[in-house]
């Protein structure tokens, strides 16, 4: 009988795109893998934000364009730093027997970046400690990562290409090996060339590739589910107009701000002092700013600077919104379940075939299982929902105890 081989990717679709797609198609190619495995954040994403959909509509896009297995990346891991995000994403993969690992990168070749990470771990401790003076003083981490990397680079004797550590793929994807070294996982790190317009660029009309960042930008602004159709594939587009026509809005922080400044509000500066990522007093200034603002927009211009960026606020407010406190993710420093979302065929006989060897439990009933981190990961999916529901006495709380694993057939 012949082994299943599987290749792991680590996502958002945010809505799932053509960019998306070529992605997958080309991590299955790349490294000759039977089934994609994808490691998915739930209803709150890396960069501090609701997503546009919930989770389970992304599944969906996800295995109706070729993606054979879909895991949850628990809470505690997608709305955290770069680093935080790729250990916890890299950990499932490697529990869940994935043979390589594919991710879009700027350089589009592995050669550089598997030096850079080499050249920083010759650095050691001396590259971690310029990192955190430089968040000490007030730099961005971003930035403060680039510094330290520019630094090392200059006394380095290493031969060969370096990767461009200022640019985002890049630098997800150094983090992915870094994470997969840390652990010692026998999976393949590969990387493609990013073929999707930059992350903050705009639509362009007639051209197929854009960014999720574009895309969502085009929709708000007009409201319009028809505008975005051409940057998306087809199931995409039905999964949108059906979430369209079954709920009152689309996920933003926008039409959360509501809620999230009624619950700013109401914990007040000594309580938001608790709350994970909140620092160096910023709880005072989140809370005056609650006070004042009566639209997110507002809120965001009286909050952000050069040392807290929006990135960095928004992940934030994300914690303030479910509750995320320094204490509840000093339990969550590993995952300890694979959270089944969605499969097809193919990934189920992949299942089926490695479930004596997968190295954590899979859970795909919610009640089933007990574990603070998925837990958080149901209460998360319960704040989400009343944020879509923007008040509606009607909306659906609890979907992820009567929500079974989607299958494609």
């Amino acid at each position: 009988m012949t082994t299943l081989k599987a290749t792991g990717i680590v996502v958002e679709y945010n809505p799932f795109h053509n960019g998306h797609l070529h992605h997958v198609l080309q991590a299955k190619k790349t490294t000759e893998a039977d089934v994609v495995i994808a490691v998915m954040s739930g209803n709150f994403l890396q960069r501090g934000e609701p997503a546009f959909v919930d989770k389970w509509s992304r599944t969906k896009m996800a295995l109706s364009n070729s993606v054979d297995i879909v895991f949850e990346l628990p809470y505690a891991f997608a709305t955290a730093t770069a680093p935080i995000f790729a250990k916890g994403a890299i950990q499932l993969l490697d529990a869940a027997q994935c043979s390589a690992f594919c991710f879009g990168s700027e350089d589009g070749e592995i050669g550089p970046l598997e030096r850079s990470l080499h050249l920083i771990q010759q650095a050691g401790n001396t590259y971690e400690q310029t990192i955190k003076e430089s968040v000490r003083l007030g730099i961005s981490y971003p930035k403060a990562l680039n510094e330290a990397y520019v630094a090392a680079t200059n006394s380095s004797k290493i031969k060969g290409t370096l990767a461009d550590l200022s640019k985002p793929n890049n630098i997800l994807g150094f983090h992915y090996m870094e994470a997969a070294a840390a652990i010692h996982s026998t999976m393949t790190a590969t990387t493609i060339p990013r073929v999707e317009a930059g992350y903050h660029d705009d639509v362009i009309k007639g051209n197929p590739i854009a960014s999720a960042t574009g895309i969502r930008k085009s929709f708000f602004e007009s409201a319009v589910l028809t505008d975005i159709t051409d940057f998306i594939p087809d199931a995409t587009q039905d999964a949108l107009f059906d979430w369209q026509s079954a709920h009152n809005s689309f996920g933003n922080w926008a039409s959360f701000y509501p809620l999230l400044r009624f619950t700013i509000l109401r914990e007040g500066p000594e309580r938001l002092r608790t709350i994970a990522d909140v620092t160096e007093g910023i709880e005072n200034l989140l809370y005056r700013a609650a006070t004042t603002h009566g639209t997110f927009e507002g809120f965001m211009n009286a909050v952000k600077s050069k040392r807290y960026t929006w990135t960095r606020i928004q992940r934030m407010l994300t914690h303030i919104f479910t509750g995320f406190t320094y204490a509840m993710r000093s339990d969550m420093t590993t995952p300890s379940y694979l959270r089944l979302l969605g499969m097809s065929q193919a990934g189920r006989l992949y299942l089926n075939e490695h479930k004596k060897r997968l190295k954590l439990p899979v859970v795909s009933k919610a009640a089933a299982f007990s574990s603070s981190s998925l837990q958080m990961d149901i209460h998360a999916a319960n704040m989400y929902a009343l944020g879509i529901g923007n008040g509606d006495p009607h909306c659906r709380i609890h979907t992820d105890y009567d929500t079974h694993p989607i299958i494609i057939t």
